[in-house]
């Protein structure tokens, strides 16, 4: 079997555990966790809106390697800097997915818990602020024309980093309208065991999707740039041939 097709092999492998345990993690977050004695059957958002706020801290650290990757490799080996480019591209994709996710989820349950969709809360600021920065990395990568995007969008990376440990610290540092850390947070945090299971098998099943997108976003743009590769050495070529 060739590389190529051992990779499609594994990819859908992947695909298919990754809808798997995605279907398990419903099943026991939507109709096996005892339902919430104060929140009721909005509670279940949780099993939703903390993986995927966990994800959204997680994938922009692979956009950040991978920029500074970039930014090592653009002048001392350029296939390896384009190879970078396109890993922390897929990952700032995969945060800003996440991150929605994470805000979606958070602006729903605030509405259910606190009676509002949105307070200027620091652990939601600084999450907002996330996504905007990664927003604009991606529109900085689209929309450019100074012919530096990659590296000013690399540039941009390293700011959008130092935010994540700000978000994770926010309601550690600040007296926030946010519930305390689940992990972490004190002698009273923690998750009862009943919501365990179902949370465990959220956060693997989510990460094993964010890591499936990524791969395969991955894979299309090192497609793409391969394609431009060949259009550029094609139409040097015709213009030498031209010329003589």
């Amino acid at each position: 079997m060739s590389r190529p097709s051992i990779f499609r092999t594994v990819a859908w492998l992947w695909f298919l555990a990754s809808i798997a345990v995605l279907i398990v993690g419903f099943r026991e977050a939507i109709f096996l966790v005892p339902t919430d004695a104060a929140q009721g059957d909005t509670g279940r958002i949780f099993y939703y809106h903390v993986p995927s706020a966990m994800l959204s801290l997680i994938f922009p650290y692979i956009n950040f390697l991978a920029s500074l990757a970039y930014l090592y490799w653009r002048r001392r080996d350029p296939l390896k800097a384009l190879t970078s480019d396109a890993l922390a591209l897929t990952a700032a994709e995969v945060t800003v997915v996440y991150a929605t996710i994470c805000l979606v989820t958070g602006s729903i349950w605030g509405r259910a818990t606190w009676g509002i969709w949105w307070t200027w809360d620091p652990r939601l600021t600084s999450m907002l602020l996330l996504w905007l920065l990664y927003v604009s990395y991606l529109m900085l990568r689209r929309f450019s024309s100074s012919g530096q995007s990659q590296t000013l969008a690399a540039v941009l990376s390293v700011f959008a980093a130092v935010d994540v440990p700000i978000v994770y610290m926010s309601i550690r540092w600040w007296r926030t309208q946010h519930p305390a850390p689940v992990f972490g947070g004190g002698p009273d945090s923690g998750l009862d065991p009943s919501m365990m299971p179902a949370f465990v098998w959220n956060i693997i099943g989510w990460a094993m999707w964010g890591i499936f997108i990524l791969c395969f976003r991955f894979a299309l743009e090192r497609r793409r740039q391969l394609a431009e590769q060949e259009a550029a050495l094609s139409a040097i070529e015709d213009s030498l041939e031209t010329a003589q």
